[in-house]
This record gives structure tokens, sequence and C-alpha cells, in this order.
């Protein structure tokens, strides 16, 4: 497996129960020692290593998401010699193009992953390299069925899956051992702080909004400066912190320390909300979630929490106001969401899907 995504140590729980789950199966999993975006550097974190070999190779153009590539990928697979290559990166990239060469190579079956679902045209070279992923992969995965459809549209038509990327683990991410405090009431926001993940709309929702409460936004992004002096317009310094990027084990803590989690993302013309991983991560620590009617963020909440219309201020403070005075509410949304996570997005569950996806192309 190639995946950038696996450097985050919470997320390798995965992979130890792929290899758990197949005692026949030897997976090696290729990650950078970093990756650089709008966040700043994430570097690996070594959390969950046991029984998979974890192989850390030089990337080229780190930052730059259609042009990463590892240059040497091929002399590793052609010491491993897979039977599959599994390329955790979206079709129209070059690092997807460039292991898929390699994996032809190495004689090996390659499948890739996909969360794009928006209909986006690339120019040349990124369509070329596109159109041949299509026709050469033995399989594909996607993280909801509207990125399924997006690839059938393009002409994808091979066997396809529908898997989320990641689930939780959901002995990590757990209710807190004691009860939740009834005040004052925490309310947080973990994600990038940038114009389409709404968060001035949380801003706005929670100006004016009474009760005993206080907010927390972990991040970082371009608009961090822009949001501070919003919060300070509207009288919210004294109530919220804004905090940096916490290490993945960091974030159960955080999540158990927050009764509600708001993602209020909002719609672009060339994104909108391809799954919301805090809301699944917060819903198995028991937090109350409520998301904006954005993309794909209604069918992870599903009945295990609380969304309202996009960019709408108003019936964010409204939702946030009832919760706040209302425990018994918030403990019984709290148990949905948890339940919601145990039956649909646990890293096991996850990880037994994807090695059958396996089983099915060796076939």
């Amino acid at each position: 497996m190639l995946s950038k995504a696996c450097i985050v140590g919470t997320y390798q729980r995965k992979l130890e129960e792929m290899a758990l789950a197949t005692p026949d199966m030897e997976l090696t999993v290729a990650v950078p020692d970093s990756w650089r975006d709008e966040r700043g550097t994430t570097r690996l974190e070594r959390v969950h290593t046991h029984g998979y070999r974890l192989e850390v190779l030089p990337l080229a153009f780190n930052g730059q998401f259609h042009l990463h590539f590892y240059p040497t990928l091929g002399r590793l697979l052609h010491s491993v010699k897979p039977d599959i290559v599994h390329i955790d990166e979206e079709p129209y990239n070059l690092a997807t193009y460039h292991a898929q060469r390699s994996a032809q190579r190495a004689d090996a079956k390659t499948l890739w992953f996909s969360w794009q679902n928006l209909q986006r045209r690339y120019p040349p070279p990124f369509s070329w390299m596109e159109r041949y992923n299509l026709h050469h992969a033995a399989y594909a995965l996607t993280g909801s069925q509207t990125a399924a459809q997006v690839w059938r549209d393009k002409g994808y038509t091979g066997p396809l899956a529908v898997i989320p990327q990641f689930g939780v683990d959901p002995e990590l991410f757990t209710p807190p051992e004691t009860p939740r405090l009834m005040q004052p009431v925490h309310i947080g926001y973990a994600g990038r702080l940038v114009p389409e993940k709404g968060v001035d709309v949380l801003l706005a929702a929670l100006a004016g909004l009474d009760g005993e409460w206080r907010a927390t936004l972990v991040g970082s992004g371009p608009e961090e400066d822009a949001l501070r002096a919003l919060a300070e317009s509207h009288h919210l310094t004294d109530r919220i912190a804004f905090r940096p990027w916490l290490p993945s084990t960091e974030m159960p803590a955080f999540y158990q320390q927050s009764d509600i989690v708001v993602l209020p993302s909002r719609t672009r013309p060339n994104w909108t909300e391809q799954f919301g991983r805090t809301l699944v991560e917060a819903m198995a620590c028991g937090a109350v979630v409520v998301g904006a009617r954005s993309g794909e963020i209604p069918h992870v909440i599903g009945d295990g929490g609380l969304t309202f219309p996009e960019g709408d201020a108003d019936a964010l403070r409204d939702i946030l106001c009832t919760l706040i005075h209302d425990a018994a509410l918030r403990a019984e949304w709290g148990a949905r969401g948890r339940e919601r996570v145990l039956a649909h997005f646990t890293q096991r569950q996850i990880a037994l899907e994807t090695v059958q996806v396996y089983r099915n192309m060796l076939q």
C-alpha cells in the first residue's frame, strides 16, 4: 500500500487490523516521512505498527497535491514483488500514475482510492494520467456513493467498492470514564481554518448564544487571523480558545472534553465536504455532532446527530441553544452517535471490507 495518509498514527490502526485479519497476507505500507499542506507539516507518527512492514520512502514535490510522487517506489516493488499495489491516492495525481506504471512493471494488480465527489475536468497532463489510471486499474475504492458515481460518469467501468478510507478505533475514541460536567457546555471544532469549512458561520452562531458555554477551535489555516478578528468583533474572545493542530493521539481527549462538536462546512464551486472525519471521531467519544447539510455530512451523521442548512447561523444557534439547556438531550444524542459509529465506522470493519477487495482481485 502506498499512502501518505498513513503517516497519521491513529490511521495506522486499520493497517494492524488488516494484518490481524489475514495472517496469510504480507502487508507492506510505504509512506513519506512528512506531508506539507496549508496546515503546515505533518510528520510521520509511529503508533500502530505491528503485524505489517512500514517503509519510509523519499517524496518528490512534497506539498504539491497533484505533482508529488515517490521516485524509489519501483525499487521497493522489485524487492517486495507484490501481488497487489493499493494506491491510496486520487486517480488524477502523478503519484497514482507513477505507481500504476511501476506496478505494471512489477506485474502487480492495482487499485486506487478517491474522495472526489464533484465532476472536475483537468488539463493535460492530468487528464491523460487520469484516463490511463481509469483504464489500467483492476479495482477502485471510493469513500462515498457520490464519489463512485463521479468515476462511473467519467468512464471507469471496472469493479468498485464504496469503503471509507479509515474508520475509528472505538477503544481509543471512546466516551470519557467520568460523566461530562453539566456546565459550562464545551463546544468544539477541529479542522482547517479555510472559507469552505464555514468556521465564520459557527462564530456568527455563537454570537448572542446564551447560557454557560465555552468553545475551542483546533486547527490552522489561512483564515486564522480573520477568524480571530471576527471572534473579537462578536465579543467572543473571553469564551473562545484557538488551539493549533494536535497530534492524532491527543484528539480523543479533545472530543471527550467536548459536549458538542460542530462541522459547519459550506459547498463551494470546486469543493463540497467529502466525509467529515471529525464527525465519526466525535461520535465515537459520545459528543453530540452538529453538521451543515453539505456534501456527505448528512449521510455520515445519519441518525446519530443533528444537521442544519449550510450557511444558516441562526439555525445553528437554535440547535446549540437547545442542546446547551438540555443535558438529557445531549446524553441521548451522544449515545446515538456512538451506536452509529460502532455499527458502521470502526477501523476493523473498514479493514475487513478492504481485505475482501484484495481477495476479490486475486480470484
